[in-house]
């Protein structure tokens, strides 16, 4: 049994990820929420209280810390006695927070991939440059590394290894992302802009006839049909939890597409055709060094800021083709989400609510023992069964539909 959590960061789905610790602290014990500017910190847990979220007494208390510095990060830990780390801060900071608890032996989570700063979309598997290669260290220490538990990354990955056992073979996995909803704005993105942006400015990696196959941002699309939100244009895009299916199914082809709007698409375009979206640094005329993509991220909205207007669903799941005792079988497992839900809930939007409520399940079955594996995981290698079913219980219900028809999955 593992108790205490330490939450890394305080964007919208650090906020996300508060709210629903605080309703289970009863289960998770003691809470600590840490970042680099303490007072966004401090923000987070007032809005837990304001809503009343937290289920029974103890101790919420928010701490600043630079993500970057593994050192502080470990004496944290240990001073907080936390035994679980979820880490939603920025993609930049996972091998630092992961070192920590490898060093203290807490069990870690995160969302993403880690990126390094000054590269943009590295060689395919992202997952082989960093994670990986800390996996029998993990094991060594008996340290339990859930990686990539967001929701895309994360339960999409869990609905794959559903598919798997109800399936005789996989031929393909598609993953469609749809954000349906609207937040007002003349543009904004739905979380960081400069990780938002680094993952349309390179290469777009599939995995299509057992090897990487690569295309342009926005050059392949495919309207898709879907549930509740009805027929939505997505284009295939790179994406996380490609790199470690195709590793599970390389037999299958494995691909991740993403809705986008015209206007977002002509912002996009005329940004990174200007320079905008570099991440290398210019000088100005007067000489001073900024980082255009830096700028822009700078002047747009805060993500965060999005929730009170957003209205609308999001739509998020897997098309899994293959086979059963020898025909031809597709399956969608997905779920719906409601923006204007989540923000009466915990104060955010959809896509901040879909990212952050399934790491918390999965804090949930690490504190029990369900998922405390002792090692590096990404999701597909667990036991779908109590993750869905928990899901299905705190927020982010999972339905499928095949040829029976479209109806709750629950084990």
């Amino acid at each position: 049994m593992k108790r205490n959590v330490l939450i890394i960061g305080a964007g919208g789905v650090a906020q996300v990820v508060a709210h629903k610790c605080a309703q289970h602290n009863d289960r998770l014990g003691d809470l600590h929420i840490a970042s680099r500017t303490v007072t966004k910190a401090e923000a987070i847990i007032a809005s837990v209280h304001e809503k009343g979220a937290m289920k029974g007494p103890g101790l919420f208390k928010a701490h600043a810390v630079d993500a970057m510095d593994s050192a502080a990060v470990a004496a944290l830990i240990r001073d907080t006695g936390s035994q679980i780390v979820i880490n939603v801060g920025s993609a930049f900071v996972n091998m630092t927070v992961l070192e920590a608890c490898i060093e203290t032996g807490a069990a870690y989570m995160d969302t993403a991939i880690h990126e390094d700063p000054a590269k943009i979309c590295e060689t395919p598997p992202w997952y082989g440059n960093y994670e990986w290669k800390r996996r029998d260290r993990c094991k060594a220490a008996g340290v339990t590394a859930i990686l990539g538990v967001g929701f895309d990354p994360g339960v999409v990955n869990a609905y794959a290894r559903v598919a798997e056992g109800m399936l005789d073979t996989i031929t393909s996995i598609d993953i469609v992302d749809i954000n349906a909803g609207s937040h007002g704005r003349w543009f904004a993105t739905n979380f960081d802009p400069e990780i938002n942006f680094r993952e349309f400015t390179g290469t777009v990696y599939s995995w299509q006839n057992g090897q990487w196959q690569t295309n342009k941002m926005f050059e392949v699309g495919k309207v898709w049909d879907l549930p509740v939100v009805g027929q939505q244009k997505a284009y295939l895009t790179g994406h996380d939890e490609v790199h470690s299916l195709s590793a599970r199914y390389p037999q299958a082809d494995v691909r991740f597409w993403m809705g986008f709007g015209d206007h977002y698409i002509n912002v996009f375009t005329v940004l990174k055709n200007l320079g905008l979206l570099s991440e290398q640094p210019v000088k100005t005329a007067e000489g001073q060094e900024v980082v255009p993509l830096k700028v822009v991220k700078a002047v747009l909205p805060d993500p965060a800021s999005l929730a009170p207007d957003y209205t609308g669903k999001t739509c998020i799941g897997d098309f899994v083709k293959g086979t059963k005792d020898g025909q031809e079988v597709e399956l969608f497992i997905y779920n719906v989400a409601d923006h204007k839900e989540a923000f009466n809930e915990v104060g955010s939007q959809g896509i901040s609510y879909t990212a952050g409520v399934p790491p918390v399940a999965a804090a949930l079955l690490i504190a029990d023992g369900t998922w405390d594996v002792g090692t590096m995981a990404n999701v597909e290698e667990l036991d779908p069964a109590p993750f869905i079913n928990l899901l299905n219980e705190i927020g982010l219900p999972t339905r499928i539909k095949d040829a029976a028809g479209d109806r709750p999955l629950q084990f």
